[in-house]
């Protein structure tokens, strides 16, 4: 599936957009947890399914860094999907980047599950896992992992579900959760490299 006209416009003025929120702050928040707390619950009991038919476990992880990303194809971030593959390929075998592609802010997630693929795939190169479509923000239907992931009790401190498309979160080597940061903080800034590097 190629770019629409407005995908491409999006890809073109991503770098403007990108220093436009910088500049204001505007999405660049980053949580962190700052006690080492321990999970009252374990991420590694929870397991997904992919968009290729595939199941991972979490568990099977563990020794990584894993990097959770709600994404959409639609969005002024969308770009930032390049970013992410970069950052797989510059980490390795270090790091987990991990998409949950979601149609929960403006319905800038339409395509199914093929078609977002594909789109991945073939516009941006991505390589690393992609979720079937789930929906990350509180609620019935809310996927697991995003239940851990922005519920204290399940987690030890973080309660602030996505902003946007493009929220990140990274869980250590131990399945605690460190850090979230906000969409406008690109995958590959010193921050986020810093969290993944520390």
């Amino acid at each position: 599936m190629k770019m629409t006209g407005r995908q491409k416009l999006l890809k073109t003025f991503y770098p403007i957009f990108s220093v436009f929120n910088y500049l204001t702050g505007r999405g660049t928040t980053i949580r962190k947890e700052m006690h080492e707390t321990i999970p009252p619950e374990s991420v590694y009991k929870l397991e997904v399914s992919l968009n290729n038919g595939e199941k991972i476990t979490l568990a099977t992880l563990q020794g990584k860094k894993i990097l959770i990303v709600n994404t959409a194809s639609n969005c002024g971030y969308t770009p930032q999907y390049e970013e992410l593959q970069e950052l797989k390929e510059m980490f390795g075998d270090k790091l987990e980047v991990i998409g949950f592609p979601a149609n929960d802010f403006k319905e800038q997630e339409k395509g199914n599950d093929e078609e977002i693929a594909h789109f991945c795939k073939i516009n941006y190169g991505v390589s690393f896992p992609l979720v079937l479509k789930s929906s990350v923000l509180p609620g019935p239907e809310q996927h697991p992992v995003f239940q851990w992931l922005t519920k204290k009790e399940k987690n030890g401190w973080n309660d602030h579900p996505p902003s946007w498309n493009f929220s990140k979160y990274l869980i250590d080597e131990d399945g605690r959760l460190l850090c979230c940061f906000d969409p406008s903080v690109s995958p590959i800034s010193k921050e986020v490299l810093n969290a993944i590097e520390g």
